[in-house]
């Protein structure tokens, strides 16, 4: 796998340099500190020309910086929920997009506290296109992969979490109600929502409040406003 940019490398390369195998630089585009990080490191570093690294970079907006990584490494369910600090849990049903779970990434990681459930099928992996929009916060953020969400969501109930589904309408409003924690929050696709499987177990369900017109926030928007709404309930 490559990481692509600047902001990308350096946040890896402050996390966990161990999992970075090369960083190419471009010439004539200096980049003292991501080689000054990698040198401390001892990560290897090799500069290239404009032409070569165009080729490697397939014209990704690289900004003269990429890095040759190993497989992303997704933290074990089990051991996320029977942690001491317990993560809000955000599970997404059917999010298909990486351009959302990048941001989404982008935004848990901001907050801090949380933790991301992707289920095995029907969903987007964390890929190149994920961490290139994440801008380095997959470094920050647990991200579980499990075969079944239902199952996964039972097991973290019994674990002592509560679940809340967002909804885009009928819900509760979440600025008017105390959320309980632990907390997992449930998110489905734009298209088709949470699968009712899924949706049978959240103890409460969640609308956004929208007093525009008639649309429906993107999902990466709505779990931002949530994950701020879950941030300051969890500081007052």
């Amino acid at each position: 796998m490559r990481l692509y940019g600047k902001r990308s490398v350096l946040e890896r390369l402050k996390v966990n340099p161990k999992s970075i195998k090369i960083i190419y630089l471009q010439e004539k585009l200096p980049r003292p500190e991501v080689a000054e990080i990698a040198r401390k490191n001892k990560v290897k570093t090799e500069t290239l020309s404009a032409n070569r690294f165009f080729q490697l970079s397939q014209n990704n907006q690289a900004q003269g910086v990429l890095a040759e990584i190993g497989k992303f490494q997704y933290t074990d369910f089990d051991e996320l929920i029977r942690r001491s600090q317990k993560a809000t849990l955000i599970f997404l049903d059917r999010i298909t997009d990486p351009q959302n779970l990048g941001v989404i990434l982008r935004n848990t990681a901001c907050f801090g506290g949380f933790a991301v459930v992707l289920p095995k099928y029907e969903s987007v992996e964390v890929n190149e296109t994920v961490m290139k929009v994440s801008c380095g916060s997959e470094n920050y953020v647990p991200v579980s992969m499990v075969t079944n969400l239902s199952t996964a969501l039972l097991s973290a109930k019994k674990e002592g979490y509560w679940a809340g589904a967002a909804v885009v309408d009928k819900g509760e409003n979440p600025r008017k109600i105390s959320l309980n924690f632990p907390l997992a929050l449930l998110f489905g696709s734009e298209g088709e929502g949470i699968r009712p499987g899924l949706l049978k177990h959240a103890d409460y369900r969640l609308t956004l409040p929208m007093h525009g017109a008639k649309l429906s926030f993107n999902v990466a928007m709505s779990v931002g406003i949530f994950c701020y709404e879950v941030f300051c309930q969890r500081n007052n």
